[in-house]
């Protein structure tokens, strides 16, 4: 959905096989949402449906842009990310092995622990199962390649 404002966003590149965004590396909302601006339909819809849900469900929600994907944590550190591919968006828990019940997806390239899912749509998006998730991620954040 195009909103007043919005500059076109650059389409996902079908040849590719890893992310799909340029997005530098930033700390802070502004970087969050001018990623999530500039990703095409539905993955625009998706990844604002993640960040609201995180917004809604964890006080304190810090958001960076880290690896071409927006990453979201609290103040002991990263909890998961979001990231828009070609055809879906990855929502990766970073320690997803310690959270139940375990979501489905190890993705390939990210750590031994990491799990996640896929969403090709808003209709794959069960927002009660995923927050609980986020807010189970929270309990145990990831820092620097440290447990806490």
């Amino acid at each position: 959905m195009t909103r007043p404002g919005d500059q076109p966003a650059a389409p996902l590149l079908v040849a590719m096989t890893g992310k799909a965004s340029p997005a530098k590396a930033a700390t802070g909302d502004k970087p969050v949402f001018a990623y999530i601006a500039a990703l095409p339909e539905p993955q625009r819809a998706i990844a604002e449906g993640i960040d609201a849900l995180a917004a809604q469900s964890l006080p304190g929600l810090r958001r960076a842009v880290k690896w071409g994907m927006a990453y979201y944590g609290v103040d002991g550190g990263w909890c998961f990310s979001s990231g828009a591919f070609v055809g879906h968006v990855k929502l990766m828990f970073i320690r997803g092995t310690e959270i139940q019940p375990e979501p489905p997806v190890t993705p390939i390239g990210m750590g031994k622990s990491t799990r996640g899912i896929e969403l090709a749509s808003l209709d794959d998006f069960d927002a009660s199962q995923v927050a609980s998730w986020m807010k189970q991620a929270a309990t145990i954040p990831f820092v620097g390649g440290k447990k806490r």
